[in-house]
């Protein structure tokens, strides 16, 4: 089976299987407006997926691409580093599909849970920062004054979600970005929906008390050693 103009495929050189291992870039994807129709749900072409077919895993890839990024980038703090955690996601998207249970969670719960551990563990590495390059490209009816405070605030707060503990991180992003439920959010982060809603309340308290000039947040995401 030929791969869709999407999807580059290499050999993964394992003989027990027999698909090869999609490699993908933003430009790829991107440029390919024929796996954008939204004809089926995530979790069937998951099951598609599951059995080979790149022309469902192109529609994913397509779907949940720029959002993943998104992610990535909030909690790793830069654009390159979270273009590498998209595609291994992507990648692991591909090897694992036969794993999802539809009756368990939701495709975009389970994929972000991917999506969050990885940036998680990519954080041992080292990052620029280029989180402002994320930002919303400006209004052309605003005027230039408008454009510069929208500008001034959007950097304030990225560079307060910026120095937000990780995980704190990841449940702004989660729950602004994707718009994930409290109980999405807390799946895909691993943890509790107190937890989560705790952990939530913490990030915000942190970015008020930042914005307006107070405050520092902790270091682990926790209050007292807390989860």
């Amino acid at each position: 089976m030929k791969s869709p103009a999407a999807v580059r495929t290499l050999s993964t050189g394992d003989p027990g299987r027999h698909r090869g291992q999609p490699v993908l870039t933003v430009a790829q994807v991107s440029s390919t407006p024929e796996y954008t129709t939204e004809t089926e749900s995530d979790e069937a072409l998951v099951g598609r997926v599951a059995a080979g077919d790149r022309t469902a895993y192109a529609e994913l890839v397509a779907r949940h691409l720029d959002r993943t990024v998104t992610v990535a980038v909030r909690v790793l703090g830069s654009r390159a580093a979270a273009e590498d955690v998209a595609q291994e996601a992507f990648l692991r998207l591909w090897q694992n599909a036969d794993r999802f249970r539809p009756e368990a969670a939701r495709f975009s719960t389970w994929f972000y849970r991917i999506t969050v551990n990885l940036c998680l563990d990519a954080r041992r590495r080292p990052v620029h920062d280029d989180l402002e390059a994320a930002g919303e490209p400006a209004d052309p009816a605003e005027d230039a004054v408008t454009r510069i405070e929208r500008r001034q605030t959007a950097e304030a707060l990225a560079r307060a979600v910026r120095d937000l503990p990780e995980r704190q991180r990841a449940a702004v992003s989660l729950t602004y970005d994707l718009g994930l439920s409290n109980a999405e959010a807390a799946t895909s982060l691993g943890i509790g929906v107190k937890a989560f809603e705790a952990l939530l309340v913490r990030a915000r308290r942190a970015l008020r008390e930042r914005l307006t000039g107070g405050g520092e947040a902790g270091t682990d995401g926790t209050e007292g050693g807390r989860t």
